[in-house]
Parts: C-alpha cells; sequence; structure tokens
C-alpha cells in the first residue's frame, strides 16, 4: 500500500488527486462508490479529522482519519477548483463525479509504476475493492476487534467480517507449516540422571 500510494505523480493536479484518493481509501476501508460520492463537505480535517462516508442503503457512517491522510487531504483543498460543501472531493478533470471505472484504471496505472520498484506487486491482481481488504486485514493484524472492523466497514452483519478472521488465522497456519517441517517427528524429553535424582529427593 505504500508503494502505491506514493506512485501517482505529485506534479500533476490527477496525481496528486490520485495519491490522496487512494490515501482515504486505504484509511476508511471505503467503497469505491462511497468514495467518488465525497464531498468536501463530507470531510472533517481540524481537530478530530473524520471522514462522513454514504454507504448502501443511504446509511452514512463516520471514519477516523490519520494524522498523514488529513494533513495529505488539506493539501489536495488547495488544489480543488469547487471547495465548496457541495464540491466533489475527488473530481474528474471536468469537475464530475468520477467513474468506478475511472478509478479503477487510475489505480492500475499506480499499480504499474509501483511495481518497478517492488516487482511483487505484478504477481497480484489489485482492484480499488482489493485495497478495502487489505485495510480489513491490517486492522485485524493489529488487534483491532473484529465488531470495530465491521462497523469500520460498514457492514451490516459482522458475520460479513469473519472472513478476514478466516483469512487471517489461515496465513497464520501456512506461516507456522513453513518454520515447522511436515516430516519432523517429536523427540522425546529424557531428563538426566541427576535431574532425576533431585526430583525424586523432594
Amino acid at each position: 500500500m505504500d508503494a502505491i500510494i506514493a506512485a501517482p505523480d505529485c506534479a500533476t493536479w490527477a496525481g496528486r488527486r490520485d495519491q490522496a484518493m487512494f490515501m482515504l481509501l486505504y484509511n476508511t476501508g471505503a467503497r469505491v462508490s462511497e468514495a467518488i460520492g465525497l464531498r468536501v463537505g463530507d470531510v472533517v480535517l481540524d481537530v478530530s479529522p473524520v471522514a462522513h462516508l454514504h454507504g448502501k442503503g443511504r446509511k452514512r457512517r463516520s471514519v477516523p482519519l490519520w494524522k498523514a491522510t488529513a494533513t495529505t487531504l488539506r493539501q489536495w483543498l488547495r488544489h480543488l477548483p469547487d471547495t465548496g460543501p457541495q464540491g466533489y472531493l475527488f473530481p474528474s478533470c471536468a469537475g464530475k463525479q468520477l467513474s468506478r471505472s475511472s478509478v479503477t484504471q487510475r489505480l492500475a496505472q499506480a499499480v504499474a509504476q509501483a511495481t518497478s520498484k517492488l516487482p511483487a506487486l505484478a504477481e497480484r491482481a489489485i482492484s480499488p475493492h482489493t485495497i478495502r481488504h487489505t485495510t480489513a486485514m491490517h486492522l485485524l493484524q493489529s488487534g483491532v476487534d473484529i465488531t470495530v472492523i465491521a462497523l469500520w466497514l460498514g457492514h451490516e452483519h459482522p458475520s460479513t467480517t469473519h472472513i478476514y478472521m478466516e483469512a487471517d488465522l489461515k496465513m497464520k497456519e501456512e506461516a507456522l507449516s513453513r518454520l515447522q517441517p511436515i516430516a519432523a517427528t517429536p523427540a522425546r524429553y529424557r531428563p538426566p540422571d541427576q535431574l532425576m535424582a533431585f526430583l525424586q529427593s523432594l
């Protein structure tokens, strides 16, 4: 994620927008529809930075923003032609709402750019929804409670979030299998005579 967020060319208007958008997607775990629908008035960047996302079924949730995300968004606002509360936070070059396909295309460009520095990315299929999954997994691995993650992602049923617990457990099992050879047979511990004599004397 660090490599992808750093990939856009911030010397350009579109690059600055993309970097701010990818950072917000990762921070909030927002769906693409939620991110492209964000208005300037939906983010609060002062004392307690927060993004108010409008999810499925017109449900609204508020997600706290990291300091780095808030700083990036403040810088991005300086380049927005329409900073009114109803202006799109991540507009197209024409000032309209971005399409899902545009976000997917811009992310693909960022991934291609990041791959030059991190070749392992070439082996992965990365979409905007992948960023959402990454957010969930990183929150889980950081010790955040599963119910909080469900609220963070806007899941209507916490059972939807349990897929991340199962995925995390599978990853840990795979890591453990690499550490312990399958063919290894457990050796039986044989205490030395001195230890046995000491224990018997107690």
